[in-house]
């Protein structure tokens, strides 16, 4: 829009009053764009030496006519001007730029000209003007304009709060950028800006600067905002936590804070601080270095309890690093609670009954524990923290633990006349007691998943994972697995059958005489119960009504899934069978759903074995110094031997087919314990086949989707301790009523102080996730902080809100609320 165009509303607003307007122009500034102006039913007369000839065309000539009577230049003076009479009658407009820009602002308060003549150039861009224009309100006075002006400079179109202008330059400043700033400067705003900042957060300085408003903002908070100013630094400690917790400019905080935390040498100022002292700070990374180091530390001298390192490491989840360290708190808590489990281990056991019930109501959780320690070691960024406790771990756990438990547990196999229990069911009943009776008549169907090598302790894991989800409930039981424990045999065992055998050479596993060695032949047997078998894989792959129809036409359907066995089997990958389990975790979680969709409500999660893992390399000492003798040996394995005439040696145990529930007349051998035989090739710290609980004790998990929702979020309450605010703050008490757990999730809500919709404090962040049974431990507070607004709702009603995410949205509702009266004194401005 050009100059003369800013000057056409005025005209307009003068011709409301009378029919000629005189123009003096005396720098002739619009004399180029004055036939453009576009006045409608007004002509324009230029002042060029003609002034007889217009007064008479104004006063006899077109007596009614409207006009501009433009004239540039200097003016004669008195009588030396012949339209002075008329200029006098009509009055003379005068463009004064900064008169018209004040004035087209609509604004009239004080020093509202002033502010336009010091910013001439901001209000030389007619675009700018216009930007400003809608976000002015009548009411504004100087400071809000500037506000606005350096709003409009900076691209802020919803906001010119101080808060929301450092936010933008903060931003900038991160990704290592200035021209926003320097537009401020550019346009004369800077000492604006700077002023504000320093009379709402306290910062001054000769010569400001981001950089340097960077450090002292990190600088106040490492000091906890502690200030002898009579109004405190509540201001910059209420926008700090803004900052760093909207979404808008957390990345840029977080990047601000590395950088920060380099210049004022953060890491020396916390090398003495307890990790105690630090649990509840998350201003820099290195505070969670700090813990962590420190933790892993006190773990591996056992100065602190797993209960302590829980609840550390449960606090530290909501720290604003805590994604770039989950794996490391993992570990740390991981090993805390193996260890301790370890250290009251009791591994004595009355009968093979007693020993195969105790492995399943809980010495699992230590092969568990054992594989969440070494993948979360394994996978974190910075695993060198954990170097000391691996090494305590892998000890630990071997020497105290797999050892003694297969030497304890090789007691009872040797005095097995029958491969069978008591106390569980065999892994060769699985299809009778199972499945059978569930579509026996005919009305109900069943999804068997067969995940080869799904141990025990994955399958608890799996459980927690599944009733988690919305509708699911998974029951774990556990059977006793074949022996040897190996994929074929298991895999056969799994299949409705009569009897089981292997073929004259050993190699193969058969079923009421057929052979069951891959999916084809196990889907073959399926058919005469009316089913049919699939590769997980290969289900995936199918539509949503592909998935539909193979359930529909099919009264039991097997999955056929792996993952953990075929890498920990091949030399190269054994090592990474933990992350093959977290892997299969996520797998079978992906292939229930995907089967629920298909109308399934019936899944059966098993495995056909269970195996051994131990992430070191291992000692000579668990390999036999001796090889299998026979006459007819046909399958060595390094934890079996198929064969025939075998000869009998204290290092195996040696069985009879018929032992262990196999017609034919083969014999079986099995190094004791854990030993493995030495074999040609890699891969041995991977291994099953044996007679080890992590072997043969299997799962089965009963899934079933119900009709309606079962999971729900925690409930809150808000446990006012007064209904009075008399001071700068205050602290909320919190309940958590219940513990957490798979079906009763963890909430996250924001509170903060409102009157009306107007937030009065900064927002606080909780979480509840406390899984505790002790109601004692599920108490949480809120430290509200008042923000210098609140000064103006005294004596007034003030709402306290806890609110949540509408979910998929960045909306909020209210999930619980309480009422408190702010009522504070002069004297409450000097107690923060």
């Amino acid at each position: 829009m050009s100059d003369a165009a800013t000057v056409r509303p005025h005209l307009l607003r003068r011709f409301d009053r009378h029919r000629v307007v005189f123009w003096h122009d005396a720098e002739g500034q619009y004399a180029a764009e004055i036939d453009s102006l576009d006045l409608p039913g007004i002509q324009t007369i230029r002042v060029v030496n003609n002034e007889f000839a217009i007064k008479n065309r104004l006063l006899r000539g077109e007596p009614e006519g409207r006009f501009l009577v433009y004239r540039s230049g200097r003016v004669p003076d008195g009588i030396g001007n012949w339209l002075l009479d008329l200029e006098l009658a009509y009055g003379v407009f005068t463009a004064d730029r900064t008169a018209l820009v004040a004035h087209d602002l609509g604004l009239t308060g004080k020093g509202i000209v002033e502010v336009v003549q010091a910013y001439e150039k901001f209000f030389n861009a007619t675009k700018r003007v216009h930007s400003l224009k809608a976000l002015l309100n009548p009411e504004d006075d100087a400071t809000d304009l500037r506000a606005k002006m350096t709003a409009v400079v900076l691209g802020l179109k919803d906001s010119h709060s101080l808060l929301e202008i450092t936010r933008t330059l903060l931003t900038e400043n991160a990704k290592g950028q200035h021209a926003k700033y320097d537009a401020l400067v550019d346009f004369g705003l800077d000492d604006f800006y700077w002023q504000g900042v320093a009379r709402i957060y306290g910062y001054q300085s000769a010569s400001p600067s981001i950089d340097d408003l960077v450090l002292w903002i990190f600088g106040r908070a490492i000091e906890g905002f502690k200030s002898e100013r009579p109004s405190g630094l509540q201001n910059i400690q209420l926008d700090f936590a803004s900052l760093r917790n909207d979404r808008r400019s957390q990345a840029a905080m977080t990047t601000l804070a590395k950088r920060a935390a380099g210049d004022l040498d953060y890491k020396s100022k916390i090398e003495d601080t307890s990790f105690r002292d630090l649990v509840g700070v998350d201003l820099f990374e290195e505070t969670d270095q700090k813990i962590i180091s420190d933790l892993a530390r006190a773990v591996a001298e056992q100065t602190v309890t797993p209960r302590e390192v829980a609840e550390v490491v449960r606090q530290r989840q909501s720290s604003v690093w805590a994604d770039g360290y989950k794996q490391l708190y993992t570990a740390v808590a991981s090993a805390s609670e193996l260890l301790g489990e370890l250290a009251s281990l009791n591994l004595g056991m009355q009968s093979f009954d007693d020993g195969l019930e105790r492995y399943r109501d809980g010495w699992f959780r230590i092969d568990q524990l054992y594989r969440q320690f070494v993948y979360a070691a394994r996978t974190a960024e910075y695993p060198k923290p954990l170097e000391a406790l691996r090494g305590l771990v892998e000890k630990r756990y071997t020497n105290k633990y797999v050892y003694e438990l297969g030497n304890a547990w090789q007691q009872q196999v040797d005095h097995v006349e029958k491969w069978r229990s008591i106390a569980l069911y065999s892994q060769t009943a699985f299809y009778a007691r199972y499945v059978e009776p569930l579509v026996r008549d005919g009305d109900k169907k069943a999804v068997v998943i067969i995940s080869d090598a799904l141990r025990y302790e994955v399958a608890d894991e799996l459980g927690s994972l599944i009733r988690r989800e919305d509708r699911f409930e998974a029951n774990l039981e556990a059977v006793l697995g074949v022996l040897p424990s190996y994929t074929q045999l298991g895999m056969a065992a799994l299949l409705p059958h009569a009897t089981l055998k292997h073929s004259a050479d050993a190699k193969t596993v058969l079923v009421d005489d057929q052979p069951t060695n891959n999916t084809a032949f196990r889907s073959k047997i399926l058919e005469g119960v009316g089913g049919s078998a699939i590769q997980a894989e290969d289900f995936k792959a199918l539509n949503a009504e592909e998935r539909r129809e193979l359930y529909k036409s099919n009264r039991v359907l097997y999955v056929y899934h792996n993952r953990i066995d075929a890498t920990g089997d091949k030399p190269g990958t054994e090592r990474q069978v933990f992350e093959a389990v977290d892997d299969t975790l996520r797998d079978i979680v992906d292939l229930v759903k995907k089967l629920a969709s298909a109308n399934a409500t019936n899944i059966f999660i098993t495995a056909d074995h269970g195996f051994l893992f131990q992430d070191e390399a291992l000692p000579d000492t668990f390999f036999l110094s001796t090889q299998p003798q026979g006459d007819g040996i046909k399958v060595v394995n390094r934890r079996f031997v198929l064969g025939n005439g075998l000869k009998l040696d204290n290092a195996f145990a040696t069985f009879e087919a018929t032992q262990l529930g196999l017609e034919s007349d083969l014999e079986i051998q099995i190094p004791k314990s854990l030993h493995r035989l030495r074999l040609p090739g890699g891969g041995s710290r991977f291994v099953h086949g044996g007679a080890t609980l992590q072997e043969i004790v299997v799962p089965v998990l009963a899934v079933n989707k119900k009709r309606k929702s079962d999971t729900r979020l925690v409930n809150v309450e808000v446990w006012p301790e007064s209904d009075k605010i008399t001071t700068g703050q205050v602290v909320v008490r919190l309940f958590q009523t219940e513990p957490v757990s798979d079906k009763v999730q963890a909430r996250t809500l924001r509170a903060g102080l409102y009157v009306g919709e107007t937030l009065i404090s900064n927002l606080v962040d909780l979480t509840f996730d406390q899984t505790s049974a002790d109601k004692r431990n599920r108490y949480q507070s809120a430290r509200m902080l008042l923000s210098q607004d609140a000064n103006d709702y005294n004596n007034r009603a003030v709402e306290f809100r806890l609110e949540e995410r509408i979910p998929n949205t960045n909306q909020w509702r209210v999930f619980a609320k309480a009422v408190y009266t702010l009522k504070r004194s002069f004297a409450s401005d000097f107690d923060f």
